[in-house]
């Protein structure tokens, strides 16, 4: 059995249409008009113990909605789902005693304390001994460099300090599944690798089993090996991150520099693919992958090429094409 196992989960969502200015006020307080929206269609997938998933999608997609569904938050429409063995909406304390969930735009530290005294008030919630509190807080807040920024008010943190707290909060019961939504959402590029080279660690070390959504492919590439791809609520991709390039890029892009200006001004590189970028000292082509290796070779034996090289279509180009796709 799967540590996660998703089968059918469908949520809808019951909304009321107003009319627009103070008529349509006054008419709804009368009639109102009612629309269903679907915000997760029959997803399924599963999970084992140990993966680090990616869970990508568009605003709206149901990202959100699925990973509150498996932390217990909102009831199903339809649909089963077992984590760790449990059915989550039943909310029982086995189950949420191991996971915990981490909304990078919501807080659960006080505003107005220094941010060690919600991480004692977490310890009394999950009943650890003073001992396993301080051994926990000093191991995590070393890993993530911000042992003297335990005592500042949460308020006074910067938004990367802030980030690293929440994190600390979220594993200090070490749960055995971490769900992140959006974990690095407006942070530095420093403050962002750091908490990225801190969940790897963890994810390696406490064989944690995590599920990532976030909008920044340099998360996805660099922690998940699997992603979930999810639109209009449904899963349309569940597999290895390189699978994407080889289903959905049917492409490379090809990069030519010249040892002198003008050299190519005689040569229509459009014959061998789709011209991205051409100025005098170079040029960039997209070229259907099986016919990379002779458009190489011919461009080599034409032109007075200095330097080349072939690169993968950029992932996140390719997922943005997915989704505009499916609009």
């Amino acid at each position: 059995m799967s540590l996660i196992e998703v089968t059918g989960l469908t949520k809808s969502f019951r909304t009321t249409k107003k009319d627009p200015g103070l008529k349509g006020a006054f008419r709804g307080l009368f009639q109102r008009n009612y629309e269903t929206v679907v915000a997760v269609k029959d997803a399924t997938f599963r999970i084992e113990e140990g993966e680090f998933v990616g869970f990508l999608g568009p605003n709206g997609a149901g990202k959100t909605t699925t990973l509150k569904m498996l932390s217990g938050l909102l009831h199903p429409t339809s649909g089963t789902a077992s984590v760790l063995g449990y059915t989550p909406w039943e909310r029982k304390d086995g189950y949420r005693r191991q996971f915990a969930l981490l909304l990078g735009q919501k807080n659960q530290l006080w505003w107005d304390l220094p941010a060690r005294e919600s991480l004692e008030l977490n310890a009394r919630i999950y009943g650890l001994t003073t001992a396993e509190f301080e051994k926990t807080t000093s191991e995590l807040a070393e890993l993530l460099g911000i042992r003297d920024k335990l005592t500042t008010a949460v308020r006074e943190l910067s938004l990367g300090e802030r980030m690293k707290c929440e994190l600390i909060a979220s594993l200090l019961h070490h749960p055995r599944v971490l769900f992140l939504d959006e974990p690095t959402i407006g942070l530095d590029v420093v403050s962002a690798k750091v908490v990225r080279e801190f969940l790897r660690r963890h994810n390696r070390t406490r064989k944690t089993t995590i599920v990532l959504t976030s909008h920044y492919m340099a998360d996805i590439q660099e922690l998940c090996e699997r992603v979930i791809i999810i639109d209009h609520g449904k899963v349309f991709f569940d597999g290895r991150l390189a699978e994407v390039l080889d289903r959905f890029a049917d492409h490379k892009v090809v990069t030519l520099r010249f040892d002198h200006p003008d050299k190519c001004e005689a040569c229509d590189p459009s014959r061998f693919g789709e011209v991205v970028e051409r100025d005098e000292m170079g040029i960039r082509l997209k070229v259907k992958r099986d016919r990379v290796i002779p458009a190489v070779k011919a461009l080599l034996d034409e032109l007075p090429v200095k330097d080349f090289s072939v690169e993968e279509v950029p992932i996140e180009d390719v997922i943005r094409q997915l989704f505009q796709a499916n609009a």
